[in-house]
């Protein structure tokens, strides 16, 4: 007689425990505190915390001003829209996939449009978001001269917006404090003048992006050029020389116009030392950098970016490049703080209009040490 093996049972504990939960509440006449589900579950007090909170997210439950959880007779699953830079963009493709990981972890729809770089593109990628009537509207976008547009069409239709890096009317804000990350950028240029060339500055550069003149890169310019502008007036001063010592070009951020401009100005200044170039975005540095090494002035120029992209990061490394630094943005973080602003704004709550991420300078071999925060 061969002995019978009981069947495995392939159970997920923690889907059991969640399943005990719902049932709870579905069977109730009204609403529970988590201390009331807690004691009637025999589950851990944590455990029946984020289980609820999952279940409050993927919109199974509702939560009451006074804490209580009641169950939702449908939930409907919620559709965000995004409208990415531009997927050229490192940081801009980083902000997307930080975003996309978060959207999936949390249950979200995630509708993702490329505004490439573009005005009109964005115009028209904000019109098919509310044309596919999603709950909120994610918009990374650079030029400041369709914002308002854009910003009237989602209002007009009711629809929350959150606006990355560029403030947006009726927008929540989300992104850096860009006038801290440039005014660190242009510390991080001033201090590299004083300990590596004992602070003989000629020139403050400043590669900007005249379509956000009004928001972003004007307040990281702002911030960076008038750090390292003060370390060039100084030194001028030092020497009894006159005329400007500081000087912003529209580089709209991107590599190969940063490139020419760097070159053509250094083609201007052939003899000219110690000029400090702070950058909107590592793209734009590292255009920088290739002018500079072309005309092989690397000793001369120092550079400093925004992002912290790989790439950046990788020529920071090098013991001889001009780029000497970048703040990162750290763009891991934008998808999940993101999605969690979102979920505020549906459910309700009040949340603040300026919502900054944290930053951090990162250096190269100069500084004698990798990073330094900030």
């Amino acid at each position: 007689m061969t002995r019978s093996t009981p069947k495995r049972l392939y159970l997920i504990p923690v889907l059991s425990k969640a399943l005990d939960i719902l049932e709870l509440l579905q069977n109730e006449r009204g609403p529970l505190s988590l201390e009331a589900i807690y004691q009637r579950t025999n589950i851990s007090k944590t455990t029946v915390y984020r289980v609820l909170k999952t279940f409050l997210h993927r919109g199974y439950l509702a939560q009451s001003q006074d804490g209580l959880y009641r169950l939702v007779g449908h939930p409907k699953k919620a559709c965000f829209g995004f409208g990415s830079q531009s997927a050229e963009m490192p940081f801009s493709e980083a902000v997307t996939d930080s975003l996309k990981a978060a959207s999936s972890a949390t249950g979200i729809d995630l509708i993702v449009l490329d505004n490439r770089y573009d005005g009109a593109t964005a115009l028209r990628n904000a019109d098919e978001f509310v044309r596919n009537r999603v709950d909120l509207v994610i918009e990374f976008q650079i030029d400041q001269h369709v914002a308002p547009v854009i910003a009237d069409k989602i209002d007009g239709a009711g629809i929350p917006l959150i606006a990355v890096d560029i403030p947006h009317p009726h927008a929540t804000f989300f992104g850096v404090n860009n006038y801290r990350v440039g005014f660190e950028a242009g510390e991080c240029l001033a201090h590299y003048a004083k300990t590596t060339w004992g602070g003989k500055v000629r020139w403050a550069l400043g590669l900007d992006i005249d379509e956000a003149a009004v928001s972003a890169a004007a307040r990281r310019l702002q911030g960076a050029v008038r750090q390292a502008a003060v370390a060039a007036a100084r030194a001028a001063r030092a020497r009894r020389a006159r005329g400007r010592h500081s000087v912003r070009m529209d580089a709209r951020g991107l590599r190969d116009k940063s490139c020419q401009l760097v070159l053509d100005f250094l083609r201007r200044h052939p003899k000219d030392r110690g000029i400090l170039i702070a950058a909107a975005t590592d793209t734009s540095a590292l255009g920088a950098v290739q002018a500079v090494r072309e005309l092989k002035r690397e000793k001369y120029v120092a550079i400093v970016g925004q992002d912290c992209i790989p790439e950046a990061l990788e020529e920071i490394g090098s013991t001889d490049s001009p780029l000497i630094g970048s703040v990162s943005h750290e763009a891991q973080s934008y998808g999940p703080k993101l999605i969690q602003l979102g979920l505020s704004l549906l459910s309700g709550h009040r949340v603040a209009p300026y919502n900054y991420v944290e930053h951090k300078l990162v250096t190269g071999p100069w500084s004698g040490k990798s990073s330094k925060p900030a």
